[in-house]
Formats: C-alpha cells, sequence, structure tokens
C-alpha cells in the first residue's frame, strides 16, 4: 500500500472521529454543562419568539383594527394587514404556551438545573447522563409541533394555553382547532416526557451523589429548590400526560372523556358524548397549579444565592427558607380548585380551597422577610446580579399580594375575568422568574463561559427592563380593577371602556421598550462570551463549590476531590480572615501549618 493511501485513509479516520468527536461533544453530549448550555441558547431563541407574540396582543390593545407596522401586509394580507380576532386567539393562545412550556420551565429546571446541580454538590456529572441529553432531546419533538402548529389552518392552536374542552375537544369548531390543536396537544406530551426525564435525575443525583460532608441541610438553596421542583414534576406531571393523550383521544378517536351528552356544534350533533369538560379542568390545574411553583421555586433558590453572595452575610433563618420551600410545594398541590371558583363549585369545596390557598401566604412571607433579614444590615454590593435579585423580591411581593385578591372566592369571582389576574399572573411568573433568570445568567456566566459580562451594560439593562417592565405589567392592575376583560380581540367596543385605551397605549410603548431594550443584553452576551475579561475561578468571592472548580469547569467538574466542611452561606465568618469562607476550606485546626 502506497504511503499515499495510508495518508488519505488517516485523513479520513481523523475526519471521521473529529466529526464523531464534535456530534459527542456539542450536540449529543452527555455532559451536564452542554446540555444546560443547549437549554439555556434554545429557550432564549424561544424567549424572543414568546416575546414577539405578546407585542402583536399589545398592539390589537393599542391600536385595534390599524395595520400592524412592516410585517402586516406580510402576515394578514387578506384582513388589509390588520390582526383578525381568529388570530388575536391564537396569539394569546401561542404567547402563553411559548413563554410557560418552552421558556420559563426548561429555563429554569433544565438550563440552570442542569449546569448547577453537579457542580453545587460536588458531583462530575448526573446520575444518567443518557438520560440527561435524552430530557434535552425529547424537547425537539416539543420545539418541532409547537412550529408546525404557526403553518396549520388556523396559524395555531386557539383554544387557549389552559386548552379548555369542548373547544379544544373538537376538530372543527374555530380555525385553529384541527391539526394546529393536535399539534400543540402533542407538544405539551413531550414537554412532559422531557420533564419526567429530568425530575428523575435530578432526585437521585442529589440524593446519592452529593461530596463527602455535603449533608443535605449544607445544600445550597438553589438546590433544595431544584430538588422540590423535581418532586413536584414527578409527582404532577404524570397527571397532565393521561388527560392530554384522553383529550387526544377525543379528538382523533371519537372517545368521549371531555365531551358532554348531547353537545351541538354549528347546527350538528356531536357523535361522541356522556363525558364531563370539568375533569379537564380538574385534571389539568392538578398540574398547572404546582407548575407556578415549578415556575418559581428554582428561582427563589437562585435569588437567595445572590442575595447572601453580594450582602456578604449568611442567608437569614436557612432551616425556615427550607421549610418554607417544602411547605409552599405541598399547599401548591392542594389548592389546584382555586382556579374553578367560577366553575359553579359548591360553595363549601370552595371555601376549603379558599382557606388553603390563603395559608401559601404563610410560608411566601417568611421567604420574603428572610431575604429582607439578609440584606438588611450587610455590606451590600450593587452588582448587575444583584440589583436583579433585589428586583425579584419586590416583583415577587406585588405579584404575591395581588394574589390574596383571587385566593378570595367572593373577590375572584368578580374580577376574574379582568385583567387583574393577568396582572398578577405576570407579575409573579414572568416578572419574577426574568428578574432571577437575568441574575442568574449575569451571576454564572462567568462559570459557564470561563469570562465576565460587563457591569456597565449589564445596569443600564437592569434599569431599563425594570422601568419598562413595571410601566407595563403594573398598569395591567388598574386595567383590571376598572374591569377591563381579557382575551377580548375589541374590548373598546363596549364603550365603558373606551377611556381605557390611552393606558393600553403606553403599556403597549412600554412593553415595546422593554423587548428593545434586550438587544442591550444580546450584544453584551455575545460579545462576552468571545471577549470579555477572563474569570478566575471565583470572581464573586462566594462560598459554594461551584466556585472552586475552574471556569469553565472541564470534564468532571473538579480537579480535587471536593469535601465539604460547612454551610454555603458562612459569609463574615470569624474564623477565617477573609469575608467569605468556602465550603470546601477546611476549619483552622485542621489546616497544615505553612511551611
Amino acid at each position: 500500500m502506497s504511503t499515499t493511501t495510508i495518508d488519505s485513509h488517516t485523513q479520513a479516520a481523523n475526519s471521521e472521529m473529529s466529526i464523531g468527536h464534535f456530534l459527542s461533544t456539542y450536540v449529543f453530549s452527555r455532559d451536564h454543562k452542554v446540555i444546560g448550555i443547549q437549554f439555556l441558547f434554545s429557550t432564549l431563541i424561544w424567549f424572543v419568539v414568546g416575546g414577539l407574540l405578546a407585542l402583536g396582543i399589545r398592539w390589537q390593545l393599542a391600536w385595534p383594527w390599524s395595520n400592524m407596522p412592516v410585517i402586516g401586509n406580510m402576515l394578514f394580507s387578506a384582513e388589509g394587514g390588520q390582526i383578525s380576532p381568529e388570530f388575536y386567539t391564537v396569539l394569546v393562545t401561542m404567547h402563553a404556551t411559548v413563554m410557560i412550556f418552552l421558556v420559563i420551565i426548561p429555563i429554569l429546571a433544565g438550563a440552570f438545573g442542569n449546569f448547577l446541580i453537579p457542580l453545587m454538590i460536588g458531583a462530575d456529572d448526573m446520575a444518567f447522563p443518557t438520560l440527561n441529553m435524552l430530557s434535552y432531546w425529547f424537547m425537539w419533538p416539543a420545539f418541532i409541533c409547537f412550529g408546525a402548529a404557526f403553518f396549520c389552518d388556523g396559524h395555531g392552536a386557539a383554544a387557549g394555553w389552559t386548552s379548555y374542552p369542548p373547544l379544544s375537544a373538537m376538530t372543527t369548531a374555530a380555525p385553529g382547532s384541527g391539526d394546529a390543536q393536535t399539534f400543540w396537544l402533542l407538544g405539551v406530551t413531550f414537554v412532559g416526557v422531557s420533564s419526567m426525564l429530568g425530575s428523575v435525575n435530578y432526585m437521585t443525583t442529589i440524593i446519592q451523589m452529593r461530596a463527602p460532608g455535603m449533608t443535605m441541610f449544607r445544600l445550597p438553596l438553589t438546590i433544595w429548590g431544584m430538588f422540590i421542583t423535581a418532586l413536584l414534576q414527578a409527582f404532577a406531571l404524570p397527571v397532565l400526560t393521561a388527560a392530554g393523550f384522553m383529550l387526544l383521544a377525543d379528538r382523533l378517536f371519537g372517545t368521549g372523556f371531555f365531551l358532554p351528552e348531547a353537545l351541538s356544534v354549528n347546527n350538528s350533533p356531536m357523535a361522541s358524548g356522556g363525558g364531563q369538560p370539568l375533569l379537564w379542568q380538574h385534571l389539568f390545574w392538578f398540574y398547572s397549579h404546582p407548575a407556578v411553583y415549578i415556575m418559581i421555586l428554582p428561582a427563589m433558590g437562585m435569588v437567595s444565592d445572590i442575595l447572601a453572595c453580594f450582602a456578604r452575610k449568611p442567608i437569614f433563618g436557612y432551616k425556615p427558607m427550607v421549610y418554607s420551600i417544602c411547605g409552599i410545594a405541598g399547599l401548591g398541590f392542594i389548592v389546584w380548585g382555586h382556579h374553578m371558583f367560577v366553575s359553579g363549585m359548591n360553595p363549601g369545596l370552595g371555601m376549603t380551597f379558599m382557606v388553603a390557598t390563603m395559608m401559601i401566604a404563610l410560608p411566601s412571607a417568611v421567604k420574603t422577610f428572610n431575604w429582607l433579614g439578609t440584606v438588611y444590615g450587610g455590606q451590600v454590593q450593587f452588582t448587575t446580579p444583584m440589583l436583579f435579585a433585589l428586583s425579584f423580591v419586590s416583583m415577587f411581593v406585588i405579584g404575591g399580594l395581588s394574589g390574596i385578591f383571587m385566593a378570595a372566592t367572593p373577590v375572584d369571582i368578580v374580577i376574574h375575568d379582568t385583567y387583574f389576574i393577568v396582572a398578577h399572573f405576570h407579575y409573579v411568573l414572568f416578572c419574577g422568574t426574568a428578574m432571577a433568570v437575568f441574575g442568574s445568567i449575569y451571576f454564572w456566566f462567568p462559570k459557564m463561559f470561563g469570562r465576565m459580562m460587563n457591569e456597565t451594560w449589564g445596569k443600564i439593562h437592569f434599569t431599563l427592563t425594570f422601568i419598562f417592565m413595571n410601566g407595563t405589567f403594573f398598569t395591567m392592575h388598574i386595567l383590571g380593577a376598572g374591569g377591563f376583560p381579557r382575551r377580548l380581540a375589541d374590548p373598546y367596543h363596549y364603550p365603558t371602556f373606551s377611556h381605557m385605551l390611552t393606558m393600553n397605549q403606553f403599556m403597549t410603548v412600554c412593553a415595546i421598550g422593554m423587548v428593545a431594550v434586550q438587544v442591550i443584553f444580546a450584544i453584551n452576551f455575545f460579545y462576552s462570551l468571545f471577549w470579555g475579561p477572563k474569570a478566575g475561578r471565583n470572581p464573586w468571592h462566594a462560598n459554594g463549590l461551584e466556585w472552586q472548580a475552574p471556569s469553565p469547569p472541564g470534564h468532571g467538574n473538579f480537579d480535587f476531590q471536593p469535601i465539604v466542611y460547612r454551610g454555603p452561606y458562612e459569609y463574615g465568618s470569624p474564623e477565617t480572615d477573609e469575608d467569605y469562607y468556602p465550603q470546601t476550606m477546611p476549619p483552622k485546626n485542621e489546616r497544615p501549618e505553612p511551611a
């Protein structure tokens, strides 16, 4: 065999190895850090999609029946560039669906859970790396299904993100009731499978793979938030998945789980029936109310870590914080019925749900006061992550206070279909979560990519986001108190709401500003990714295990065996000369004397 032939074979083998190496390292990776970053980039792309859909809603409410600028004639040429009432319903449905199922849940549990859990407990990877990889790749069928829904008749599902039957069970009820709704259901099912795979992995990893000395009460609150979230997903998700299959069977095979007897649509009786539409509501909210805490508990944990780090103080009341997370999760399982106060519920049952819902205020208040106690008297460093973390607390308080109104049955019946609900929902889930996510990206960016983001541009990003966010969503409280209805494409059809047009225009300008400001974040993120100052192992002088690993961590995470001697919040300890005391630093009496 000639030398040329050998060389060509070697080059071909190297080429195959490099392609295989690239695929196994960056595409079908089993490394928890790569999977976390894959989740992060995927969810940020869908965050842009969800934000643009929201702008469509806001445009219609601010300037109803006027041509959308730039894209109106391309998308709505049949309507002369205007958003049709049918497409407005699609916008509401798909905006909520994208933001909840493709952004908030996967960015917290998928991106940060995958990246942080092994690092913060001192493990080299997840317990089941292959299962972990599958948890990400099961999101892609969901991405494809939700994306395909936009190209079906009606250009998207239109039964609301709650997908209530009989509207969602019938295939000919309205534009979007056909294939788009079927794709919607399949997409939700794949998201559920992905979440289940992740939750099993998280629970096993946290229970079985902690470093020596890492007891449960030495875990960072971020890990407690992820752990309880995984428990919620494991127990609640199977219910929604089963309900989704039942609804699919109603649509595709003519079963009658959710269609009532003698239902007539468009003057034609339905072939199937005998089911209960309310059954779907029970099954849907049994998952979707705990899902509210799936969307907020990891954020609470991450914010706690950031607050303690930049207040340079131990977290105030660590164990009460842990018990509060458990209490919120436990109560979250028994209050799903408060979403159905207007469904004709027995008053006695409604009273039970009302009292249980109000009790959630107790552990929530414990967390809020402990966050304030952590910051109070501390040597606060107003870094970009700290500003976002502090704003999370303020958003959570505003959203929590408005939630008390909805917990009371008599009040909820009055405000249920108004923008007061929209304001509450967005403050808790969007504003709170977004602030926690942005703060966490700025905080853990050095560990993820080995470089620092620009602080000045980070603070500009925070300031403008905070102003425009509150301008958009706080005004919704005023609209809701005035009875402004949600879900209607043209509420001004009723003259009593015509004076609220100006407020909606103000909110829409703020919403456009809020979306535009994210360009600053995107530029800072991608510029810093390549040209940001290089970060050391511990640029924030924090205590957690992840900060003892290289930045970014290599294969196996740690270049030494981490041994844990204390909790993660020992800032300002008298036992050390520094104002921080890493979990892996031995106590003074166990350290070797300097030579």
